[in-house]
């Protein structure tokens, strides 16, 4: 998705090798007309899958998820880091451990918003270490539901969490993979080297 690389080459900032900062337009601040593209970006991958419910988890994957809900006409929940006085009984929980934050987050969903009929997309911001997305695939499983794929907007592809969860069987789709942070150049897996070739 080229407008999404071109955000992310001219608004993303590198922090380290493995630490990109989005937050102009993905994870604090949040561009509405690229969210409603990769919500339709999502929505024409997904189109044959036959979703009936989008799961992400707060509060990133917020914004794409509802974007490809609408798209796709179903509608999305969002698992809770944190416990609500509104929300104490019925829920299914996973453990979700942060590595940017260095913490772990128990996860909740009222199971009364999962069904055992139910075909899941998940959506989130970023696929690194995958703690996220086995922690949402935990849910859609304990609610007897199935996942029908993955949809991640950036894909940190250096790290294992994205092989880790295809090699489960599980379809999976980044809308920017990123293949190198090193030297402060966000290098995607995309990217072909130039190859120059000389004539004598």
């Amino acid at each position: 998705m080229k407008a999404l690389q071109n955000k992310i080459l001219t608004d993303g900032i590198v922090l380290s090798d493995t630490v990109l900062k989005v937050d102009t337009f993905l994870n604090h601040q949040m561009d509405p007309v690229l969210m409603k593209e990769i919500g339709e970006e999502f929505a024409s991958r997904f189109e044959d899958a036959g979703i009936t419910k989008i799961l992400t988890i707060e509060s990133s994957g917020i914004a794409p998820a509802i974007m490809t809900a609408l798209k796709l006409n179903v509608e999305m929940v969002f698992a809770r880091k944190r416990k609500s006085l509104t929300l104490q009984d019925g829920l299914i929980t996973s453990k979700v451990y942060s590595f940017t934050k260095k913490e772990e987050n128990e996860i909740s969903v009222a199971d009364k918003f999962i069904q055992e009929d139910d075909v899941i997309l998940i959506i989130d911001d970023f696929l690194a270490n995958g703690q996220a997305a086995f922690g949402l695939m935990d849910i859609v499983q304990k609610a007897g539901a199935k996942v029908g794929g993955i949809g991640i907007v950036i894909e940190k592809a250096f790290q294992d969490g994205g092989k880790q969860i295809r090699q489960s069987g599980v379809k999976v789709e980044s809308l920017a993979r990123i293949q190198s942070l090193s030297n402060g150049k966000v290098t995607f897996v995309e990217d072909k080297p130039t190859v120059e070739v000389y004539y004598e």
